[in-house]
């Protein structure tokens, strides 16, 4: 499985911004599939997760109630829609993929990463 995130930017606080991971190589509808990011020095942290059907989703407490993570299976891609984005919600996300259809989310319960898509908020 290949993936690609893209859909990042610069944006100002309290702003919007949406996310994408296409998939390729097999379908991303046998998948759970997650959102990672990672700020300059820290680890790489849990986002949320979808899973394979879109009926189970998680989140972070850090971003519960303003991201929203979902899933086009004919279109092979997955999304984060960012709301009321925050200065510290600033660094790379990235999308990744498992081999279950189940949510994860640990670092370690992903076995397929995208290469990471910046996300700048402004204050």
């Amino acid at each position: 499985v290949q993936l690609q995130a893209s859909g990042g930017g610069l944006v100002q606080a309290g702003g919007s911004q949406k996310l994408s991971c296409a998939a390729s190589g097999r379908t991303v509808s046998t998948y759970a599939t997650g959102w990672f990011r990672q700020a300059p020095g820290k680890e790489r942290e849990f986002v949320a997760a979808i899973s394979w059907s879109g009926g189970t989703t998680r989140y972070a407490d850090s971003v519960k109630g303003r991201f929203t993570i979902s899933r086009d299976n004919a279109k092979n891609t997955v999304y984060l829609q960012m709301n009321s984005l925050k200065p510290e919600d600033t660094a790379v996300y990235f999308c990744a993929a498992r081999d279950s259809r189940l949510t994860d989310t640990t670092v370690y319960g992903y076995n397929y990463w995208g290469q990471g898509t910046q996300v700048t908020v402004s204050s």
